[in-house]
């Protein structure tokens, strides 16, 4: 039983485990979101949390301590440059880890783990949420000019004009829209089912 065991060893060894965790950081800082199993996902959210919070403080021994954890220099430059001015605001929860399903070969639960601030689908779905301002339900107030719109008011229809009575009744039927034609496949119905 793994009673007050806090960390999911991922049925591997520990330096597997490490390697694992280092390289799917590595995914996850250049690519932005990265698709894994559910337990993967958690436990690389534990993982990469400490070493977002890291590089807010751009200082030469910060980048040595992550690259320590990431081992991949393009993840580490990417990290300080493009990633650490975006989240320099936020107080952690740096990652989302969104459930995805099952996969189909052995039905393991697939999670997505993304970056929040370069989520740009749900940055703009954020922000007409802010709109909104309270729960509470006000009353409608009613204005004496509102009452009075000109919807209100009957609305005139204008008459079809008729052509005039110059020409022949040929020559305004042949002015006149022509209905559409019926699909090809509906005639044949109809011929079957006129010979049945």
């Amino acid at each position: 039983m793994r009673h007050n065991r806090k960390v999911n060893h991922l049925s591997r060894k520990s330096a597997h485990r490490k390697a694992l965790l280092s390289n799917m950081a590595g995914s996850l800082i250049l690519h932005k979101r990265i698709e894994t199993t559910l337990a993967k996902a958690k436990a690389l959210r534990v993982y990469i949390e400490p070493l977002l919070t890291k590089s807010k403080n751009d200082t030469t021994h910060s980048r040595r301590v992550v690259f320590q954890y990431l081992k991949n220099k393009y993840a580490v430059s990417e990290l300080f440059r493009t990633i650490a001015p975006k989240i320099a605001d936020r107080p952690g929860g740096y990652t989302r880890v969104l459930k995805t399903g099952f996969r189909q070969g052995d039905a393991a639960e697939m999670a997505l783990i993304e970056l929040v601030d370069f989520n740009e689908a749900a940055l703009a779905g954020g922000k007409k949420a802010a709109k909104k301002s309270t729960r509470r339900s006000r009353a409608k107030k009613v204005s004496a000019p509102a009452a009075e719109t000109p919807a209100a008011a009957p609305v005139e229809t204008p008459v079809a004009e008729t052509p005039a009575v110059e020409g022949t009744v040929a020559e305004t039927a042949a002015e006149a829209p022509k209905p559409k034609k019926a699909p090809a496949k509906s005639k044949a119905k109809a011929e079957k089912s006129k010979e049945e």
